[in-house]
């Protein structure tokens, strides 16, 4: 069995994963502004309304806020609560799948970690 691939998912998902990753990475900080609906939209090659849908579902959960007439930014600790439920996800869900595919596969893990010849 293989791992989900990416466009198996909604769009609106991956646009959700696609701002979740720009804020981990650092490309939009706490209290940073967003980019506008249209602006991501026009982006990501993708509707304005499942954009919205995707940002709302943010804002739903406490990561943006809107401040009306300015625009939306990145919660204050939005970082720090995506990385943490990231973990979780990674611990609970991904890595089981990847532990028991390297079992499968012979892979010793401690071998990953060795340095690989020049």
């Amino acid at each position: 069995m293989t791992l989900r691939t990416q466009h198996e998912k909604p769009v609106y998902v991956r646009l959700r994963e696609t701002i979740a990753d720009a804020i981990l990475s650092g490309l939009y900080r706490d209290g940073e502004p967003l980019p506008s609906v249209r602006a991501f939209a026009a982006e990501q090659s993708a509707n304005p309304l499942t954009v919205a849908k995707a940002y709302q579902g943010f804002q739903d959960e406490g990561l943006i806020v809107v401040k009306r007439g300015v625009g939306m930014f990145v919660a204050v600790g939005a970082r720090a609560r995506l990385r943490d439920g990231e973990r979780k996800r990674f611990l609970q869900e991904e890595w089981p799948e990847i532990r028991a595919r390297m079992e499968r596969l012979g892979i010793d893990p401690t071998a990953l970690f060795e340095k690989s010849p020049a």
